[in-house]
């Protein structure tokens, strides 16, 4: 089987990338961040997903995460979380400054020193709108750095790329895949708010295939 590592969040992006990875017939490592977000609930489910399938998880904590992430409201203390659509210029307080180009950094580093030859992350065309390092250009640039930094020659992959979050949820729900198992409002509390970006969006790719969403929301 063709390992890959898999850059896994616990939210419903990497989780279903990481079951159509399993389904298709890779081999997984995972690697999850803790880049000083204010919450690590969807760190937990991560970790638990993985544990029950048995797959290697590795976590990376990056270090002084304030002063490089201050500028946004996912880490910053005294900035709240916007509510709304992504659409929404209040959205923008949500851009991690330079995050992806960061966790990729690292995955392309762990497949080096493990002999892995592909990365795979969870960026969609929802998020093009958004988060210029979720954009096909984005990853084309990163996919040439990775074939360019190391003799081995990575190849960085975004199966989603041109899917939205509705046509995401719908491959898993064509696997039968459990979201209760996932986490991706942006507060940690007991039950999602259902109002911030990732809740609404969330909510909408449900109501696109005609399902519920199996968590609570408050």
């Amino acid at each position: 089987m063709k390992k890959i590592t898999l850059i896994y969040s616990g939210g419903s992006d990497s989780f279903t990338l990481l079951h159509d990875a399993l389904n298709k017939g890779f081999n997984v490592d995972c690697i999850t961040f803790n880049y000083g977000q204010k919450h690590l609930k969807e760190i937990e489910f991560a970790k638990s997903v993985c544990d029950e399938l048995n797959i290697k998880q590795t976590f990376i904590k990056i270090g002084n995460s304030d002063e490089i992430f201050g500028s946004t409201s996912l880490v910053h203390e005294d900035k709240e979380i916007p509510y709304g659509s992504y659409k929404e210029e209040s959205m923008k307080s949500t851009i991690v400054p330079n995050r992806n180009m960061i966790f990729l950094s690292y995955a392309i580093a762990y497949s080096i020193a493990n002999e892995i030859d592909e990365v795979w992350y969870g960026a969609h065309a929802g998020d093009h709108f958004i988060y210029p390092d979720c954009r096909p250009e984005f990853l084309k640039s990163m996919d040439q750095a990775a074939n360019l930094c190391d003799p081995s020659q990575v190849s960085i992959k975004a199966p989603f790329i041109n899917l939205d979050k509705g046509e995401i949820f719908k491959i898993g729900i064509n696997l039968n895949l459990d979201y209760s198992k996932t986490w991706t409002c942006y507060e940690g509390k007991e039950l999602a708010c259902g109002e911030c970006g990732s809740c609404v969006e969330r909510l909408e790719a449900f109501a696109n295939n005609n399902h519920i969403d199996p968590i609570g929301y408050r």
